[in-house]
């Protein structure tokens, strides 16, 4: 891997921490504006009774939240990194890493991605491009990677779009679905499938649920862009030209979420633009096992550990403050409420896509 691509992961850490790199879905707040709960006014619980706590990949998560994936491969990232798996620790809740590929190719920056000592128990999850399995790394490699780490399962992320604007860009898509399902098997941990924020079509949602999966990640648009990253870091380029043209491609989060909900055939993880618990609680209602969350996690470690973990507990006193409103004592209860959708949300929208 050359000091260009290492460049790279630092120009994306800082301006995804210091620039405006969201989506944003016609004015709407958050990405998850066009579902609504619907007020109990006699939920028949008491808000301390409510038990937000749900089972992921054999750990119990106090709540249904994941750090998502976002960096490694520098030392600021690794600092950070740090300063989130010490916040998931105190609150109960797991991580997955950013991209690994660094790591396979330049061991010397393992340490980035190293939180065991910091965090020994929590759920944590490897993470590398799937193209990577087109591109000559071994499923025995990726094993080697996530058992470097002690990490208890593995994702493979699809970032087709921010390849595709991405000068030099890994593209080499064709036959990928059975290169995941032959790495899945192959693997010896848990394996998942996630976008980076363009989401899932009914279409793609259909292939994921052929392939021996763990779980599945949404990510639909409506949160940070890294399509809109890659155009931000090569100003005066057709990179910038590009990024900018794509920079809001993809399937909004609830229509994605919606899509692999039901059929996708494995536990969906909820993400793209999920920003808090509220949010979290309306994902769940429409069917996601838990959540994850990236950039305000991001931005509040690249603070302090402390401001991490405040981060972290807002999303959980919102989401049960949710939950009670509702009438859900616990997260198969939340699973059970029939949320509101805005007209045009569901993917049949999106099935000729």
């Amino acid at each position: 891997m050359s000091d260009g691509i290492t460049s790279r992961k630092a120009d994306h850490l800082r301006l995804a921490i210091d620039d405006d790199v969201e989506v944003r879905l016609r004015h709407r707040a958050s990405a998850f504006d066009d579902v609504r709960l619907v007020h109990h006014a006699l939920p028949e619980i008491d808000r301390d009774a409510v038990d937000p706590s749900v089972m992921f990949m054999g750990k119990r998560l106090a709540f249904p939240l994941m750090v998502g994936s976002m960096t490694g491969g520098t030392p600021e990232a690794g600092a950070i990194n740090r300063r989130l798996a010490e916040a998931a620790r105190a609150c109960g809740v797991g991580m997955f890493l950013g991209s690994q590929r660094v790591m396979i190719e330049r061991p010397e920056v393992t340490d980035t991605f190293q939180i065991r000592d910091v965090a020994p128990e929590i759920p944590l999850v490897a993470n590398i491009g799937a193209v990577q399995l087109n591109l000559g790394v071994t499923a025995g490699a990726i094993t080697e990677m996530a058992q470097a780490v002690g990490a208890d399962g593995v994702v493979f992320h699809l970032n087709a779009a921010q390849e595709a604007v991405q000068p030099g860009g890994d593209v080499a898509f064709a036959g990928l679905t059975d290169a995941l399902a032959a790495a899945a098997e192959a693997i010896p941990l848990p394996c998942g499938v996630k976008e980076v924020g363009n989401g899932f079509s009914m279409r793609s949602a259909r292939m994921l649920a052929k392939l021996p999966l763990a779980f599945v990640e949404s990510a639909g648009r409506g949160g940070t862009s890294w399509t809109l990253i890659e155009g931000m870091r090569s100003k005066g380029t057709d990179a910038e030209y590009h990024g900018q043209l794509f920079g809001d491609w993809g399937i909004p989060t609830v229509t994605s979420l919606l899509a692999c909900v039901e059929h996708a055939g494995h536990p969906v993880i909820a993400s793209g633009g999920l920003r808090t618990g509220l949010d979290g609680a309306k994902a769940i209602a429409c069917g996601a096992s838990l959540c994850a969350m990236a950039l305000p996690l991001l931005r509040a470690a690249a603070e302090s550990t402390e401001a991490a973990v405040a981060e972290m507990l807002r999303f959980r006193d919102a989401l049960v403050t949710a939950m009670f409103l509702v009438g859900a004592r616990n997260i198969e209860a939340l699973q059970m409420v029939t949320p509101w959708l805005a007209p045009g949300v569901r993917p049949r929208e999106y099935e000729g896509a």
